[in-house]
């Protein structure tokens, strides 16, 4: 009787035991929580998300290597966005943020065109007065091996939030981004000088981990007060910080009775930031800054800490841009069409 037991006891527990090694190895890995890079090709990619190219409107990109215009469908012109601005491998709800502010980007460039002059045709350049852009060819040839791999996250985190831009008021907003804030974004009015509701400080604690959260730069005494057209003290100073911005950058110093803007100093100088300290020894000024970029907007670090934390694209979006709508491009696009005529 006891061996009888003990057999049907073993049964039972393989009966169970084998169902669940199952549901272990046949489950879904979807609803692993493992993130599992895609691999899918482009033509994959767009008939899984219905992309048609020729149903796109063309943005009409100025190339600055060969001096050429270059038109590309929309989305594909915001996959060589992102594909040029941000980290592939960063977490795909920070891509699919990315993705969403370079087409607001250039949606709302070609409705609302700054007054710089373009060169004929041209609706944007493929630089960082504009937003970076790479098309296939130079992908290729920048990533080798990994493109593959790369452009399937782009493909995705683009793909998977075509048409929509982000809006306040009804209008495509000023979908400002840079890459690492010094723990805070800037309000627009302390580093453009207009206040625009959207663009409002918040913090951002997860940018600590970006390799240019900090970092030093030395100058001579020449360099310095020839670039900033300033004479240092002779007691051996360099200049005193007057105020700080909300978001903790430099808003005004006075430089042996000159005044100037923390954003005049980082842009004369080339520093990563306007938030800055500095030191004189002898002949050279040595410095430290916090952050790389001008603040304002989205911190595509922060967006990659805050996805990495759990936070979906959306939710990333509505902590960098106050009081903005998600909503499809659509309403916009005859007027992009008459623009481009």
């Amino acid at each position: 009787m006891k061996r009888l037991l003990v057999v049907a006891t073993i049964l039972c527990t393989v009966v169970l035991i084998i169902p669940a090694v199952l549901v272990v190895f046949l489950s879904d890995p979807a609803d692993s929580t493992t993130t599992v890079t895609r691999t899918i090709t482009l033509e994959e990619a767009e008939e899984q998300f219905s992309y048609n190219p020729e149903d796109d409107v063309a943005v009409s990109v100025f190339r600055t290597g060969s001096e050429q215009l270059e038109d590309t469908p929309l989305e594909r012109y915001v996959m060589g966005v992102v594909a040029s601005e941000m980290h592939a491998n960063f977490e795909i709800e920070a891509l699919k943020a990315q993705a969403l502010t370079a087409r607001t980007y250039v949606v709302r460039h070609i409705l609302q065109p700054n007054k710089e002059k373009l060169p004929e045709g041209a609706m944007v350049t493929d630089t960082t007065d504009h937003q970076v852009y790479k098309n296939e060819e130079e992908l290729r040839e920048l990533w080798g091996s990994d493109y593959e791999q790369n452009m399937a996250r782009i493909q995705e985190a683009v793909l998977s939030t075509q048409g929509q831009v982000l809006t306040y008021e009804g209008e495509p907003i000023d979908a400002s981004f840079f890459s690492t804030s010094n723990g805070y974004t800037e309000n627009s009015e302390d580093y453009w000088g207009d206040e625009i509701p959207y663009l409002r400080s918040v913090e951002s604690p997860w940018d600590q981990v970006s390799p240019r959260f900090t970092s030093e730069t030395s100058v001579t005494v020449s360099e310095f007060q020839e670039k900033l057209g300033v004479t240092l003290p002779e007691d051996g100073s360099v200049g005193t910080i007057l105020e700080r911005t909300e978001g903790g950058r430099v808003a005004k110093v006075i430089i042996n009775g000159k005044e100037l803007t923390g954003r005049v100093v980082r842009e004369k100088l080339a520093l990563d930031s306007s938030d800055f300290q500095w030191q004189r020894q002898g002949e050279q000024i040595t410095i430290q800054t916090r952050g790389w970029g001008h603040g304002v907007g989205m911190s595509q670090f922060g967006a990659d800490g805050m996805a990495k934390e759990g936070s979906n694209y959306t939710d990333i979006i509505h902590h960098y841009y106050k009081g903005v709508e998600i909503q499809p491009v659509e309403p916009f696009v005859s007027e992009m069409l008459a623009k481009a005529e």
